[in-house]
């Protein structure tokens, strides 16, 4: 009996993972929003949009612009831009509503302030180090050259 129980208890276990195994999807199976990737019938608001959608980042991929994601969060992000501009509304408007609802970190251009200074002040810190370290390499030594001692 007791090896019944074990036998019954170890088929469990090894066909207990097997749904479990499946891949999660990770787009959904909704049809993508309206606007997403339809452009918007007056060209002069297209432009718009397009300028827009090309300096803010996919929160899904963070390396491409929304733009050029094929996420679904990019796709809904663009329908949203071109919604609001078909609206009436600017794209400085809808970029500070999009940088207050997902952090400046969703802007290709982050402004200036507390959080972002480390990307502005970086590049300057690292020229500086890489200069004062060239000035010491390239500086004349005075004293005996090589071969030249004792």
């Amino acid at each position: 009996m007791k090896r019944v129980r074990a036998l019954l208890a170890s088929a469990l276990l090894a066909l207990s993972p097997v749904p479990l195994a499946t891949p999660a999807h990770a787009d959904s199976l909704m049809p993508a929003a309206r606007l997403a990737d339809t452009q918007l019938p007056d060209p002069k608001q297209e432009a718009e949009a397009k300028a827009l959608m090309e300096t803010l980042r996919c929160l899904v991929c963070q390396g491409q612009s929304i733009a050029d994601s094929n996420a679904e969060m990019a796709g809904d992000m663009r329908a949203l831009v071109r919604r609001r501009i078909a609206a009436g509304e600017k794209p400085a408007d809808i970029r500070a509503w999009l940088v207050q609802r997902y952090g400046s970190w969703v802007s290709y251009d982050p402004p200036l302030d507390r959080v972002t200074w480390p990307l502005w002040g970086m590049p300057i810190l690292l020229l500086g180090a890489g200069l004062w370290l060239a000035r010491g390499r390239f500086r004349k030594r005075t004293g005996p050259g090589p071969g030249k001692g004792i």
